[in-house]
This record gives structure tokens, sequence and C-alpha cells, in this order.
């Protein structure tokens, strides 16, 4: 008898061995596949406004900040106190940028990183939550081929790190349920979250606590978590009682008021915009996966009462449901919603994987597929077309055209291989647009600063703000330029002409033409703007 446990003993710490060195491969694997899509090419593209201009000035500034300045304590944007956001992001780039130099690729360089780490990640959240290991690595492939997820996640924002931190969170939420030391993962998570994102940090902590009050609600009267959770975000609370003690009122009106408050129940930015924005834009971006999301949406509400369905159900419809009634929306605030999806994904593969050889996919499958491949084919054709074929984006939507017409046929003969044949075609597809210059489309909304900037700094103006006649502020153009380009109207720029010794104006040839300044001095010009002062000789 005990001749017989000590044998299954042996087997079973054998097969325990085994499992861990196959998810140790299975992570390893993940991970350098993320870290190659996420981080090629990452310099080639200009940096883009709001976000990665306004970051990218604050990381600069806290770098150039003098020695015991605290300037990484109390940054600054344009020379004043930056109460947007609390600077963990912009401390990492600053750190870059002083062993790297100031450049797009050490911009972008932290943020990649740290949003690659999402994808092994996620394998562990799956790895918790259901039986089968290729549910977790269904998971993990499916957030990593998400357009949305490599294209926001390159970029010098803060999305992408919160939630990577957010998965960490929640990772250690489905573990604390049989060991409680993981809440202090939790609340370490939670902090980072709030480190990075601000108070808006507490929506996505709200996340965490909705899924244990459903799934495992002895957890929330642990007052070992609520103690763990109060040491984890002990950084964030000195963080701002800090700002509280140095700038007071003001602080408190933009962190607490104008930030969280403003952001959920008023329009702000010009981004209003209807409740089912976020919808549509899930269902213009999540393709090809999101063939699959009717069979998942009906395998997570069958399965409700299991811990990844109340997981899935509650990480998006809770988290979907407070951006959609927010005043201010852009596509970024999806970026946490991704995971949950590629979950429900994962799921419902899985359930595909285990049906009987060559058994028939839904007609659907099949339809979407073809749709996409004809879709792919046109786009590439007409981006073969021009007197300057557009080379990168014929491969490109080559490529996906290729894939998706593979998997039709396959999916059509209930062949399960026409899953690894969209995984790998995705990726591939995905590797090609970030190896271009058109992963970034946003920078063909309006002109290219890079020209304009490097116009400014030849001129190299002695003031440190030039005014504007574009019709909204660019932070990259300031990034770039290193000064400050404040838009103003034609009577606000006749006015600082007339009572500004020595202006300084970037104006296009409309704003030329209408001003009708005396006196006018041209520095420079390119791409259609101009770069005037007055000049003093003739006054």
């Amino acid at each position: 008898m005990q001749e017989g446990s000590f044998i299954w003993g042996h087997l079973g710490k054998q097969h325990r061995t085994i499992e861990k060195w196959i998810d140790g491969v299975w992570l390893i694997v993940l991970l350098l596949a993320a870290v190659l899509l996420f981080s090629v090419n990452l310099g080639g593209a200009p940096l883009r406004d709001w976000d990665e201009g306004t970051v990218a000035q604050v990381a600069r500034e806290i770098l150039r900040s003098p020695t015991g300045s605290m300037g990484w304590l109390y940054p600054t944007l344009g020379g004043e106190p930056y109460h947007d956001k609390p600077p963990l992001m912009h401390l990492l780039i600053a750190w870059v940028y002083s062993l790297g130099g100031v450049n797009e690729w050490t911009t972008r360089l932290p943020g990649a990183i740290l949003t690659s780490l999402s994808v092994p990640i996620l394998y562990c959240i799956g790895r918790e939550i259901f039986r089968q290991r290729w549910a977790a690595i269904y998971s993990a492939l499916i957030y990593l081929t998400m357009l949305p997820v490599v294209r926001h996640g390159r970029l010098a924002m803060l999305d992408g790190t919160v939630v990577s931190f957010l998965m960490i969170m929640m990772l250690c939420v489905l573990r604390s349920r049989r060991d409680l030391r993981y809440c202090l993962g939790i609340g370490i998570g939670f902090g980072l979250i709030c480190l990075t994102q601000g108070m808006l940090g507490i929506l996505l902590g709200a996340i965490a606590i909705v899924f244990l009050f459903w799934d495992t609600p002895r957890l929330l009267t642990s007052y070992y978590l609520w103690i763990a959770i109060f040491i984890g975000t002990l950084p964030a609370l000195c963080w701002y009682s800090a700002q509280l003690l140095h700038y007071g009122h003001t602080f408190m009106q933009v962190a607490f008021i104008d930030q969280p408050i403003n952001r959920i129940g008023t329009v702000s930015e010009d981004n209003s915009r209807l409740h089912w924005y976020y919808l549509k834009e899930i269902m213009m971006y999540a393709w090809p996966w999101l063939l699959f999301l009717p069979q998942s949406l009906r395998l997570t509400w069958e399965n409700r009462n299991l811990s990844w369905a109340k997981l899935v159900l509650v990480w998006s419809g809770v988290y979907l449901l407070i951006i959609s009634f927010m005043g201010t929306k852009l596509l970024w605030y999806l970026f946490p919603i991704y995971p949950s999806l590629a979950l429900a994904f994962g799921a419902q593969l899985t359930e595909t994987e285990n049906l009987p050889l060559m058994s028939p996919y839904p007609r659907s499958w099949v339809a979407g597929l073809a749709l996409l491949a004809v879709v792919a084919s046109a786009g590439s054709i007409f981006f073969s077309w021009g007197t300057v074929p557009k080379t990168d984006l014929q491969m490109i939507f080559a490529a996906i055209a290729l894939t998706m017409t593979l998997a039709a046929i396959l999916a059509e003969r209930g062949d399960g291989q026409f899953l690894k044949i969209l995984f790998w075609g995705s990726y591939i597809s995905l590797l090609l647009l970030m190896k271009s210059n058109y992963w970034v489309w946003e920078l063909w909304e309006a002109y290219p600063v890079k020209p304009v900037a490097s116009m400014i700094a030849r001129a190299n103006p002695a003031v440190r703000k030039i005014y504007t006649s574009f019709p909204y502020s660019r932070p990259s153009l300031d990034f770039y330029s290193d000064r400050t380009i404040i838009p103003a109207s034609l009577g606000e720029l006749q006015y600082y002409w007339h009572y500004n010794g020595q202006p300084y104006f970037l104006i296009n040839a409309s704003a030329y033409n209408n001003l009708h300044l005396d006196s006018i001095k041209l520095i420079d010009q390119t791409e259609g703007w101009k770069l005037i002062t007055k000049d003093t000789n003739r006054l």
C-alpha cells in the first residue's frame, strides 16, 4: 500500500514538473513574440499628437530638471505644473532618455515592453480560470494579434501600461482565492494603476471588487485583503499627499474634480459621442476575432456559474458600461476590455477544438472569413494602382487576403488547422504593418510636424511661446520644436502683433494674407507654413 502511494506520489510530482516546464516554454514563446511585434520599427513614425507628444514633453522636462529641484516628484509641461497624471510612466521614459537619448524609439520603448508583458500574464490568467491549457494559449494569441492592442500598446501612452498592471491585479485576485499572500499583489497592481492613470484607476479597481463580490464574497470580508491593498497603494497615497501639500487647492481641483469627475459626467475636448460609440469601434477593429463573438457570448452566458465566465462578464460588462456613459469618449479607453474579450474567444475556440474530427464549423465563420478575404484582396488591388503604388500597404493587404482565403477553405472543410493559419497570418500581417510607416495613421490628419519643427529649431527664436493660426494645439509640435505653440484666432494674432514687443507667429498662407500685418519679417517657411516676426529695423 505504501509502495503504491509512493509510486503515485512520484508520478504526480513528475507530472507537475512537466506541466510547469510546458508553461515556462509557452511563457517564453509568447513573451518573445510579443516583444518582437511591439518593438519592431518603434522609431519609424513621428510621435502623434495628444498623449504621445505630452508624455514625451513631460519626460524630457523631468530629464532636464536641475539636480535637487524635485522635478521627478513635481513634473512640469511647458514650464507649468503638470497635474494631469501621476508621473510613473514619464519617469520611466526619462530614465530611458538618459540611457539612449531623446527620440521616438526611446519614447515608446518603456510602454511597448510593459505592454508586451501583458501577453504572458494573460496566459497565466487563462491557466488560473480554464481547465485546459489550450484555452489559455488561444486567449493569449488572440490578444496578441488584436490590431488595437498592438497599435496602442506601441504608442507612448499610458493605456498599455495600465492594462499590464490591471492584469497583474486580476491574476493576484484569482490566486488570492486559495492563497491570501497574493492579496499584496492586488494592492501593488492597483497602486501601480493609480500611479499611472490617476484617480480613474478606481474604475478599474471596481472590476476586481465586483468579481469578488460575485465569485468569492468571503474574500471581501478578509482584513488581510484590505491591509494588503492599503500597503500596495501607499506609494500612490504618498504621491497625492505630496502634491496636495505642494500645490494645495490647484492640484485638488485638477486631480480630483477636473480629471475624474468631468471626464465621467461632462463632455470635454470635443470628444462627445453616442453611448454605443465603443460598440461601433469594437465592430470596426476587432477582426478577424469578432467572427467568434456570437458563439462566445452564448458560451459565456451559459457558463455564468463558472469563475471564468463571471470574470469575463464582469470585466467586459462593468468596464464597457462605465466608459459608455462617460462624457469624454476616446478610442484608447477601450484597451482594458480586449483581454476579457480574448478570454471569451479563447474559451469558445477550445470548445470548437473538442468537436469530433472534420465536424462542420458555423457557416457564419466561413462566410465571414471569405468576406474578409474579398475586402483585403480589393485593398491590395487598390493600393497597387496609381502613379506611385503603395507597396507596403499592397503587401499587408495581400497577406491578410491570403490568410483569410486559406482559413476559409480549411474551415469549410471542417479542418481545425484553420485556426493555426489564422493566428500565423494575423501575426505576420500585423508585423508587416508595424514595419511600415502606416501604423500611426493619425499622422495624416494634419500637416507633418517634423519639417515645421525643424524650421523653428533652425530659427531658434528667443521666445519660448509662438502663436499659430492652426485651430488647435499640437503637443507633438511643442515637443519637436522645444517651444510652446499656442493656437490663436486672427483677432488674437492681430492683438499680439500690436501689443507684444517681439511676437513670433507660425501661420499658413491664408492667415498671412488675411492678417494685413505691417513690418513683417519672414524668417523661414516650409510645408505651407511661415514663421514670421516683427522687423524692428522698419519700425
